[in-house]
């Protein structure tokens, strides 16, 4: 980490005049954490309910970061770089309706000390429900309950002008019936931001960390690690910003092999109908990818969202029809003094899920419109 603490004590004007690469700069973290060097593997990990998106805008564009940077605190949670002295005293509700009757809710406040800066503290929690509990005949023993629970706290620092260093420190609880765990995990993130602001990057280090207490008495399990990577454009003379995520970057091949549509037979010849391999790399290469669009008429008062995500699409759709799914949409508006936000994404033709987010500031809410004007 002593890497990173030289680069970070160079002078704003070394730091304009040689464009830090961003991705030296983490790569060097990276490799000064050991428990980081392996990859992660759908399905292989622990404490899943740490990927969702967390508020109906970051939904809106089918992942679960954004490296927009325009001091909504929505996005701090999953991007603390973007954390900022002008998010004093904002605050935000969340609510995604998930999958199975699953319900799972995200709570953001932040404020400003003049000493350290801007530190913000989130509470994250999914509840999976009420279940039945049965014996080894199928007979009903009783009732059990499934949830899991994360604190985190999030600050960054201004490196220079366009430069921002960002970290979150989360603390994990998961109970599902009788079992329990405990983790501890960090996020790294490192913005650049245009100096005319129509232009900003994110590098993202996600969930590193590690299982403190068990399930079981069987070994540490690991958690889901992810690097990320997004760009967003905003353009000086159109009510338009667009978004490119990359996502899973820790690993090239996250293709899931169906084995139904994997090297098909002919039912006529018995000829094997192997799939090309340029149509193979660039469907990994896809899957990697997420795009989406915002449009922000007038003020901003009110936006529309969209987004696509192929990976979503390819392992989520019917053969036979693809429909919607892999996309969502949402909109956002401001009513007096607070700002609403909602999201369908598609992730199936059976269904999909709707966020809701709420989210205003203290300073604003309460002061006379005199005051305020």
């Amino acid at each position: 980490m002593s890497l990173i603490v030289r680069k970070i004590s160079l002078t704003s004007t070394a730091l304009e005049k040689y464009k830090i690469n961003l991705l030296i700069i983490i790569s060097i973290s990276l490799f000064s954490i050991p428990s980081l060097s392996y990859a992660q593997v759908a399905g292989k990990h622990i404490y899943e309910f740490m990927t969702l998106s967390n508020s109906a805008r970051v939904a809106a564009f089918g992942s679960n970061f954004l490296p927009t940077n325009d001091n909504d605190l929505d996005l701090a949670y999953s991007n603390p770089s973007l954390i900022n002295e002008k998010m004093n005293h904002q605050i935000s509700l969340n609510y995604l309706g998930y999958f199975a009757g699953a319900k799972a809710g995200f709570v953001s406040y932040a404020h400003n000390f003049n000493s350290i800066g801007t530190l913000v503290g989130s509470l994250q929690f999914i509840n999976y429900g009420t279940f039945d509990a049965t014996n080894t005949e199928g007979q009903k023993t009783g009732r059990f309950s499934a949830g899991e629970y994360a604190f985190i706290v999030g600050w960054s620092k201004k490196l220079n002008e366009n430069i921002r260093l960002g970290v979150n420190i989360k603390n994990i609880y998961s109970k599902l019936e009788s079992y329990s765990s405990y983790g501890i995990a960090a996020d790294l993130a490192l913005s650049y931001f245009s100096p005319n602001q129509l232009f900003s990057s994110s590098l993202l280090f996600k969930n590193m960390g590690r299982q403190i207490t068990t399930y079981t008495d069987a070994h540490n399990e690991k958690l889901p690690f992810e690097i990320q990577m997004g760009i967003a454009k905003k353009f000086e003379h159109a009510p338009l910003r667009l978004l490119f995520l990359f996502n899973d970057l820790q690993r090239w091949n996250i293709k899931y092999q169906n084995p139904n549509t994997k090297n098909k037979v002919d039912p006529f010849t018995g000829e094997v109908k192997k799939t090309s391999k340029y149509w193979d790399f660039a469907d990994n290469a896809f899957r990697h990818v997420v795009v989406g669009a915002e449009f922000v008429p007038g003020k901003g008062k009110f936006m529309l969202r969209m987004g696509y995500n192929f990976r979503r699409q390819q392992e989520m759709k019917i053969a036979s029809r693809s429909a919607l799914v892999g996309f969502s949409f949402g909109f956002g508006i401001q009513v007096y003094k607070f700002k609403i936000s909602y999201t369908r994404a598609v992730y199936h033709l059976a269904g999909g899920t709707n966020t809701i987010s709420i989210g205003t500031n203290f300073d604003k809410l309460f002061l006379s419109e005199n005051q305020n004007d």
